[in-house]
């Protein structure tokens, strides 16, 4: 005799299986906006902007150092000049407590003070006077000629253009700020326009050097590379920056993914190693890699301190003090050896604090893992990558070097928005490349622009 099942049993039993599912996923919610509301820029990639004033934490390890200039340091103290510009005397004059008038009494000495200023700011105006002249033989009439930047009978110098061209792209002031700050300083009332056009010249002349610059990159060893946002006519598009030490090109793309890194035409190339921030676009380039690991400690302090995982706050702790060493020079083989073991049982310490999340019934897809597992997933996937500043000198701990670089594509998005047009932007980033790089190998930004309008190009070097 077999035994019926009771039809309300069946119903309970199924009416508990969709509780505990939808507990399951509330709870997995749960979790998920706490780790938003407990995310700050020590902690993930958020910038410290949008941190309450008392969060941030440094990942810099104290030093025996006091704050401030160090020993040594030269300071920037304004200093007296030997060739000043203009001398007024001052003269002594009246008398003495004994009645001596002043102006009978010989000068024995001269106490001098300095006062560094601008001067008188206006536009030199400089006219071009070409001689004309008639062969007495033939009737022949002959003309001098005019420079190549005099190419109308009355147009503003290279200076001028260098100028507005500095503020615009060097400091991201917006169009109209730049004529009113021209027309405040030297009564010169351009127009947006006029600075729009100086800038497509500047970026039309400055084509060789972002050739040089390309072919410049893929002779490195090592690159870094990061991206970020930025709207183009209201569409969102993305900033792209590969660069080293003595060298940065920026692009402008409309896509994030492979098809920008193509455009660019550096990284796709390039077969030495990339600095990056394990975004998997950058894992399909044929060069090796390495990962930042400031990243890293951030993604670890969070998982330590908001998701109480001690594994996490350990291997932060290893990988800190096995970078000082490397750093101090004081890393032995044995060390090495010890913290490669250490990092392993530690990420699989991971793995066990973190399990395999089951697939929600009725729900597609596949389930969504915890943090802590994917960081634990990441660094036994990435292990070679994470740890290659171990193994070769040339590679560094971070991707700092990118992180500073684009830094500048944020401050400019906050300071003055996007670009109108896709010619803008490209135009910025290839002025801003030139910028950049000047300031890297410590030449003057406004000589080069200046070179720029006066149709010469500043020689570079990107040798290491």
């Amino acid at each position: 005799m077999t035994q019926e099942t009771c039809p309300n049993c069946e119903r309970l039993a199924a009416e508990v299986t969709r509780l505990q599912a939808e507990v399951a996923a509330l709870q997995a919610e749960l979790r998920a906006i706490k780790t938003l509301l407990g995310l700050n820029s020590s902690n993930s990639n958020q910038p410290p902007s949008k941190d309450p004033p008392w969060k941030p934490k440094s990942e810099r390890q104290k030093s025996e150092r006091s704050s401030g200039g160090q020993k040594g340091h030269p300071g920037k103290t304004l200093k007296f000049s030997d060739q000043p510009d203009e001398i007024q005397t001052l003269s002594l004059t009246g008398a003495c407590s004994c009645g001596t008038v002043w102006d009978e009494v010989d000068v024995t000495d001269h106490l001098a003070r300095q006062v560094h200023d601008l001067p008188e700011l206006r536009l030199h105006i400089t006219e071009y006077q070409a001689e004309v002249k008639l062969c007495p033989n033939c009737g022949c009439r002959g003309q001098a000629t005019f420079p190549e930047h005099v190419p109308g009978q009355v147009q503003y110098g290279p200076q001028l253009h260098a100028f507005t061209t500095l503020l615009n792209v060097g400091h991201f002031i917006p169009l109209e700020r730049v004529t009113q700050i021209t027309d405040a300083l030297f009564g010169a009332s351009i127009s947006d326009g006029t600075v729009v056009l100086n800038i497509n010249l500047a970026s039309g002349r400055l084509q060789p050097f972002e050739d040089e610059l390309k072919a410049g990159l893929r002779q490195q060893a090592v690159l870094h590379a990061d991206e970020t946002g930025t709207k183009v006519n209201g569409k969102l598009n993305w900033f792209h920056v590969a660069c080293f030490a003595r060298g940065t090109l920026y692009t402008l793309h409309e896509k994030r993914g492979y098809a920008a890194l193509e455009a660019a035409g550096v990284l796709t190339d390039f077969t030495g190693v990339v600095v990056h921030d394990a975004w998997n676009t950058y894992f399909r380039l044929p060069g090796e890699h390495a990962l930042c690991n400031a990243h890293l400690l951030r993604e670890l302090r969070k998982l330590d301190e908001h998701d109480q995982q001690p594994w996490a706050g350990e291997l932060r702790r290893e990988l800190q003090q096995v970078y000082h060493a490397q750093k101090t020079g004081t890393l032995t083989n044995e060390q090495r050896a010890a913290f490669y073991t250490r990092f392993d049982e530690l990420v699989l310490a991971g793995l066990e604090a973190n399990p395999v999340q089951e697939p929600v019934p009725k729900r597609r897809g596949k389930p969504k893992q915890l943090p802590g597992r994917n960081l634990a997933l990441r660094c036994q996937q990435h292990r070679a990558a994470m740890l290659l500043f171990l193994e070769r000198a040339d590679v560094p701990f971070d991707n700092n070097q990118a992180e500073r670089d684009i830094r500048m594509a944020c401050v400019k998005r906050k300071v003055s928005g996007g670009f109108r047009s896709e010619a803008g932007g490209r135009a910025f980033c290839r002025i801003r490349s030139f910028i950049s790089t000047l300031q890297k190998q410590g030449l003057s930004v406004w000589t080069g622009l200046v070179d720029v309008f006066r149709g010469v190009l500043t020689k570079l070097d990107f040798s290491c």
